[in-house]
């Protein structure tokens, strides 16, 4: 009788950052439980904006847990879009997923400080902070949609080119969704200055994109 080892391929470093993940929504779920309940709401209801939204919270520390666990969970999947669409770089770069956690944690500081210097020039601080702290809620909500897309992903469903473009789109989806709320919301302001929004527009929300997508291909 011939006999095989029988080796299971570890998921690595994956496993180790997902359970940070969970441990960080763990941590903001103890310490903010009321807040945390409000959050998970936030497809549903708009509560948590009228209750946690009217000051300048974005560096709560509940946000700041939410913002490391997006980072994490985006920062895995833009990883397994590498593993499938362009698996000689992996094996290639052994410093791959940090200088993806690195060039999106830049992306995203860089482009938020943008926004609160071009909000601070035009005396808009208190308007700018609003959206800015919708904008980073939802997307922190979309960071645990990532954590769970990741979870089946990389332990029930392995990954797929299909599968990754349509859950990667469905996210990218939402998220044109949540903003064009919070332009809707926000549509007397908009209509009142107009020609000062296409240009943050097209200087703050779409040229970044840009450049970030010319930097990936």
């Amino acid at each position: 009788m011939d006999f095989s080892e029988r080796l299971i391929a570890p998921t690595d470093f994956a496993t180790y950052l997902l359970a940070a993940c969970f441990i960080l929504y763990a941590l903001a779920k103890y310490f903010y439980p009321k807040r945390f309940h409000e959050f998970s709401m936030l497809p549903i209801t708009n509560q948590y904006f009228f209750v946690h939204g009217k000051n300048d919270e974005l560096n709560h520390p509940f946000n700041i847990m939410l913002f490391a666990a997006q980072i994490l969970c985006v920062s895995i999947f833009v990883f397994l879009l590498f593993k499938v669409f362009n698996p000689s770089e992996i094996e290639g770069n052994e410093w791959l997923f940090l200088q993806i956690c690195t060039a999106y944690s830049v992306f995203v500081l860089i482009k938020f400080s943008l926004e609160k210097i071009v909000a601070n020039i035009f005396s808009m601080d208190a308007l700018i902070n609003n959206y800015l702290y919708q904008k980073l809620s939802y997307r922190n909500f979309l960071g645990i949609l990532f954590f769970a897309g990741n979870l089946f992903f990389l332990y029930v469903y392995p990954p797929t080119a299909i599968g990754l473009i349509i859950f990667g789109g469905c996210l990218l989806a939402l998220n044109v969704i949540a903003l064009l709320y919070s332009y809707k919301k926000n549509g007397k302001l908009i209509l009142g200055n107009f020609f000062y929004f296409i240009l943050y527009l097209c200087a703050l929300e779409i040229s970044p994109y840009i450049i970030l997508y010319k930097s990936f291909v």
